[in-house]
């Protein structure tokens, strides 16, 4: 292992390269190039082999970082790859779109040692990448066929990390979604620059081919009923995520903005193809207000739609950001500018049209209970910006759950409430996971919990085919 591991104090961290700023910002194509395989077992060979692995015990899925990093740098690529995808059913999306630098990264030992961190998510991407060009990713292919079947709703990284699980298990499973595509928010929700689309539909298409239905264009409470998916199936899993924006609430803002996520879907199903009507931010002065990784996506699609400025709003400090710092850098590489310490007070508007936003100066106080700091106005430091389009990134909520069923019983943020260790819900072979249970959160978090809800879903099932033949 000596040889091999242990160069983080000859070798510095090098994250792949990015393209240049004002290529990138030009079209929605990936930022970062791939590792060569010499630099990606380089990269590895930096790792400390903690006899504590806090990338690990950081990472939501647990993934064995340790393990398949000392692998890759030993040149085992297909072990690192299979070590990987133990633990986790889309290693190559979290390796492009986890917040590493505030989970596995960030608690890296050699990173605290000021050293600079191993490159995890790169080398996961590569590793996956390099699987997927080699044919290392096998279908799927159930041992044996169970007769039982589960409904998923939910077509997002909950739902198919669920899907793959039960699957694989052998149970009969279908999806349901209300759009058009799989994938949720992976596929509508988070721009190709940052994941490319096909990495999305080569999966769900592997799970189309391993006998996963998907039942597209179809919203649970409007186009079937949740009774109507226990009579069909014997175990279903809520994973709607939370779609409902948290919205600004100032003088003006109902009329003159709109909500991120309505804008992240125009522009990816312009970038899948579809035709929508709706104008891009071509030669306007955008703002967007809001300070995490939705925020992020925001004001680079409008970039690379042509806006003549993009101006990010946070009410914090860079500090107090809740997105990544990674993202944050590529967004002012690429020409946004952020204006800290600042929170709309007022839209002015015109004919019904957007003309500025006007703006408290604020000031940072005291922590709170997740450790940022509370804000408060600044007075007599009011300012003005131009603006042609606002768009809202302030978060999501879960949507009206009682149009689901009035059975369900939700937490005092109106989110799903489940067992802590079986996610069953209320009603008795409900299963719920995902955002739709933790409120608004990341894709890691979903895939685990998908994951952790289809081994409960399965303990019952087999629970249901035991009854079945007695």
């Amino acid at each position: 292992m000596t040889q091999s591991m242990l160069k983080f104090a000859r070798i510095p961290g090098k994250m792949p390269a990015k393209r240049d700023s004002e290529l990138r910002s030009a079209d929605f194509d990936e930022v970062y190039q791939n590792y060569l395989e010499t630099k990606a077992r380089e990269q590895a060979s930096r790792c400390s082999q903690c006899g504590v692995p806090f990338c690990q015990n950081h990472c939501p899925l647990q993934n064995n970082i340790p393990d398949w990093l000392q692998l890759a740098a030993e040149g085992q690529m297909e072990q690192a790859y299979r070590l990987s995808a133990q633990t986790n059913f889309m290693p190559e999306i979290c390796g492009r779109i986890c917040p590493q630098d505030r989970l596995c990264e960030g608690a890296c030992v050699v990173e605290q040692s000021g050293h600079g961190t191993i490159t995890i998510g790169a080398i996961e991407k590569h590793l996956t990448d390099t699987a997927w060009a080699n044919g290392w990713v096998k279908p799927l292919h159930p041992r044996s066929e169970r007769k039982l079947s589960a409904g998923i709703v939910g077509a997002g990284p909950a739902g198919l990390a669920a899907a793959e699980r039960l699957r694989e298990l052998g149970w009969q499973v279908s999806v349901y979604d209300r759009y058009d595509r799989a994938g949720g928010l992976l596929i509508y929700g988070i721009p190709n620059f940052k994941l490319d689309k096909d990495i999305v539909q080569r999966r769900t298409k592997r799970l189309a081919e391993g006998g996963v239905a998907f039942v597209l264009n179809t919203e649970i409470g409007r186009d079937i009923s949740l009774a109507d998916l226990r009579a069909k199936h014997q175990a279903v899993l809520l994973a709607t995520g939370v779609y409902a924006a948290h919205r600004l609430g100032v003088p003006g803002s109902e009329a003159g903005t709109i909500a991120a996520l309505p804008y992240l879907v125009r522009a990816n199903k312009r970038g899948l193809g579809d035709k929508v009507s709706e104008p891009t931010a071509k030669g306007k002065k955008v703002i967007v207000i809001g300070g995490g990784d939705t925020a992020m996506d925001c004001v680079r699609t409008a970039i690379r739609e042509g806006a003549q400025s993009v101006t990010c709003l946070y009410r914090r400090d860079e500090t107090n950001m809740p997105g990544s710092h990674r993202e944050m850098v590529n967004a002012q590489e690429e020409g946004v500018q952020f204006s800290w310490l600042a929170a709309p007070n007022r839209i002015a508007l015109k004919n019904d049209k957007v003309q500025s936003v006007h703006a408290s100066r604020m000031q940072l106080g005291q922590r709170d209970a997740g450790g940022r700091q509370n804000f408060s106005v600044v007075d007599g430091e009011d300012f003005e910006l131009d603006a042609d389009l606002v768009i809202e990134a302030l978060g999501f909520a879960p949507e009206d759950m009682g149009q689901i069923s009035s059975d369900l019983k939700l937490s005092p943020y109106k989110t799903l409430q489940v067992h802590p260790s079986r996610f069953e819900t209320s009603l008795s072979g409900v299963f719920a996971a995902g955002d739709i249970v933790r409120g608004a959160s990341l894709v890691v978090w979903a895939i685990r919990e998908g994951r952790d809800a289809a081994n409960a879903m399965h303990a019952h099932l087999l629970r249901q085919q035991e009854e079945a033949q007695t």
